[in-house]
């Protein structure tokens, strides 16, 4: 049968199509970037049919109703990374949060989350009927399809086509299809000051050319980001593909040809961005979209030789230990691959891995130093002591690998900001490091 026409027989109205789920049942709605959210919605609205739906999910940047407190007895959600609307779901008593490595996300998918339904958005499909999953579909939603009874897609005229290694689903291989077109979830490009300027400089400068990079989100990647427009002959390898690393593709400072895996490619496993991004990403060949279990997967990482991976904190102890997901009892975001990077780049020749953070932050109860004696109680340790390597601030950046814990505690200090260093040489003479 022609693709056009069984894709007509299977093309549904979103209510209609919503109607597959029935209680008891587990769905899968998607993650960031490729979320089904008219499909989410409307199941919603059958709430009152419905009783003990799980609904699996990640980074979600809209409070849908599910996280709410309303949803009780109806819905409750399950989510293996923590964004605006899981923080409202754990607030509720309604979202369960998942704690491991993008690495290890098909163990999230087969023991944990095990959904019989995929709520899947994907792009218009080409000319021989396969659709895109879209800018994040393709780090584990084939396999999420895989294991799903009964596969609903949510074509979205928006969704980039990319293209890789699992980054597509065929016509043929869904059950329900729907058509609801709706605005992909963009971030704004961070801005970054003369604090931040000064911190990835400090990292920029023992970035060699030929190196192949992996940079996490926020102000001090995009600072290090855009402070790499010198470098010559860079290459990607990393889970997220972010404005900055386009900007480095557009401008020729990346050209990919002295990786040792994948030469010639940018590889990742999904975009998170801006608009642009969104619209750079589609049908872009030169950009290989792949599952995390193999973007991230440290010894695939390691592969290629000066390895650059960068990543930032929430706080440091003075022991090393950084906490980048969970601080204080309260769930911010996720492991998600740093330790997978932070592995992977010092396994490769030459590489390296940064953890970098602004040696102060200020909240309502006014400035704070991030360099702490102790983690706060109810923290999570993100990257351990023994797997620390970098440690940089706007006041430095040191290799704490290779030191004592002594000469770690004077070396972090020594990373912190004035104001704070004669606390922490009290607090590290307690914990008897000095």
């Amino acid at each position: 049968m022609d693709w056009k026409q069984l894709y007509q027989e299977k093309l549904r109205p979103v209510s209609d199509a919503v109607k597959i789920v029935g209680s008891g049942d587990r769905v899968y709605i998607g993650t960031a970037s490729s979320i089904a959210f008219k499909l989410a919605e409307a199941l919603y609205e059958r709430r009152a049919e419905l009783e003990d739906v799980l609904i699996c999910h990640g980074l979600t940047p809209r409070i849908l109703p599910f996280f709410l407190p309303e949803a009780r007895g109806h819905f409750s959600t399950l989510s293996y990374f923590a964004g605006p609307g899981e923080h409202t779901g754990i607030k509720n008593g309604q979202t369960r949060f998942t704690s491991l490595h993008l690495s290890q996300i098909r163990l999230w998918c087969r023991e944990i989350a095990r959904p019989n339904i995929a709520f899947l958005e994907v792009s218009p499909p080409d000319e021989k009927g396969f659709m895109s999953y879209g800018a994040y579909g393709s780090t584990f939603h084939d396999y999420i399809r895989q294991l799903s009874h009964r596969v609903v897609l949510q074509v979205n005229k928006n969704a980039p086509f990319v293209h890789g290694e699992s980054s597509c689903i065929h016509v043929s291989q869904a059950d329900i299809i729907t058509e609801a077109d709706d605005e992909i979830f963009a971030m704004p490009n961070l801005s970054f000051d003369d604090t931040l300027r000064t911190l990835s400089g400090h990292i920029v400068k023992l970035i060699p050319d030929g190196a192949t990079i992996q940079l996490g989100l926020g102000g001090i990647s995009n600072a290090i980001g855009y402070g790499l427009g010198n470098h010559n002959d860079l290459g990607i390898h990393t889970e997220m593909l972010t404005d900055s690393m386009m900007d480095l593709m557009k401008s020729g400072v990346v050209t990919n040809r002295r990786k040792n895996y994948m030469k010639g490619k940018t590889v990742t496993s999904f975009a998170l961005g801006t608009k642009e991004l969104y619209d750079y990403v589609n049908q872009n060949e030169d950009i290989y979209f792949a599952p995390f279990h193999m973007v991230n997967d440290p010894s695939v990482i390691a592969r290629n030789d000066n390895m650059i991976s960068v990543n930032t904190a929430m706080s440091i102890d003075l022991y090393g230990q950084a906490a980048a997901d969970c601080l204080g009892g309260k769930q911010q975001s996720a492991t998600g691959g740093q330790v997978d990077y932070v592995r992977g780049a010092q396994m490769s020749k030459g590489g390296k891995s940064f953890i970098a953070l602004t040696s102060t932050i200020e909240n309502k109860c006014g400035r704070s130093s991030r360099i702490v004696g102790n983690l706060p109680p109810g923290s999570a340790v993100t990257t351990a002591r023994a797997d620390i390597q970098y440690v940089a601030t706007e006041y430095g950046c040191i290799n704490l690998k290779t030191l004592s814990m002594s000469d770690r505690a004077r070396a972090l200090i020594s990373l912190a900001h004035p104001d704070f260093r004669d606390e922490l040489i009290e607090s590290a003479k307690i914990l008897h490091l000095l």
